[in-house]
């Protein structure tokens, strides 16, 4: 095969990544584990050459290397996922795909917060004004991702149903969080400081939203100031919000579908209603139960 120069092979996988409408993180984790994949010093001493000539034995021999220099399970997969679409969709040549192993690892519980050092957690967000209160009480309230919290828009709150339209989040995918009364009335008591007329979470930029590392950044200040352990992220949250609602007998298939997750659960005879009452976990005993519509 005539070596071809791998410029043309980046543009030619940054089109099949683009037609097929991957983000652009994912593009940009593939080509740099393609890049390593071809510029590496230990492959680079018995290929030395482009990686459309790569044979199944170099291969196996770079993803050896990796393991010797360290690469941890998630890191191994990840490059497999790339070179994988790099071989069977950009270069078509599927055989050379299937000689690439995955690693398997144990899967760890995350951490998660009790619902006091929540509250301790919440209360201790630093200024200005409830701008990162409200932030962190959304993402655990409604059990949002770091990045879906920033994204936020003032006219997602839909008040009249009680839910939060949730905006291209993970895989690219739309779907509506619960939102509590008390929730509610945080966001409108932030929006009357703020006045913002687009993002809810507005950065320096009024027109450009805070940083996922900027709210990372506060919740790590916010644990500091309760008390809590440095493992602290908005994540976290996320992971103390499901756990809460498992813990108040909140079917597991409801609680998947407020994550979105789509982990297959068997039916149970509770769940013939259309709709059905989740109390969200920031209100207290006896609030008003917001309903969650199942698919």
């Amino acid at each position: 095969m005539r070596d071809k120069p791998i410029s043309d092979l980046r543009r030619r996988m940054i089109a099949d990544m683009t037609v097929r409408s991957f983000s652009d993180k994912t593009q940009h984790d593939y080509i740099r584990h393609i890049e390593t994949f071809a510029n590496i010093e230990t492959f680079a001493r018995f290929l030395g050459r482009s990686p459309d000539t790569a044979s199944g034995d170099d291969i196996r021999r770079f993803q050896l290397a990796q393991v010797e220099q360290g690469a941890q399970p998630p890191k191994m997969n990840t490059q497999a996922s790339a070179l994988r679409f790099f071989f069977t969709i950009t270069l078509g040549r599927a055989d050379l795909a299937h000689q690439l192993a995955r690693t398997h690892y144990p899967r760890k519980l995350p951490r998660v917060l009790a619902r006091e050092q929540v509250a301790r957690l919440i209360e201790a967000a630093p200024g200005p004004g409830l701008k990162y209160k409200t932030a962190l009480s959304i993402a655990y309230g409604a059990g949002l991702r770091g990045g879906e919290v920033v994204m936020l828009r003032v006219g997602d709150i839909d008040s009249t149903r009680m839910l939060i339209r949730v905006e291209l989040g993970k895989g690219r995918k739309d779907r509506h969080a619960m939102l509590s009364p008390q929730l509610l009335s945080l966001l409108r008591a932030w929006w009357l400081q703020c006045r913002s007329r687009g993002r809810l979470f507005p950065g320096q930029d009024s027109l450009r939203p805070i940083t996922v590392r900027q709210l990372n950044r506060v919740c790590h200040m916010a644990a500091e100031a309760a008390g809590l352990g440095s493992w602290v992220t908005p994540h976290t949250l996320r992971h103390s919000f499901a756990t809460h609602l498992l813990e108040s007998d909140i079917d597991v298939r409801v609680i998947q579908v407020l994550l979105e997750a789509e982990t297959y659960c068997p039916p149970t005879p509770d769940r013939g209603a259309d709709l059905l009452p989740v109390p969200s976990p920031v209100q207290r005993e006896r609030a008003h139960s917001p309903a969650i519509r199942l698919p």
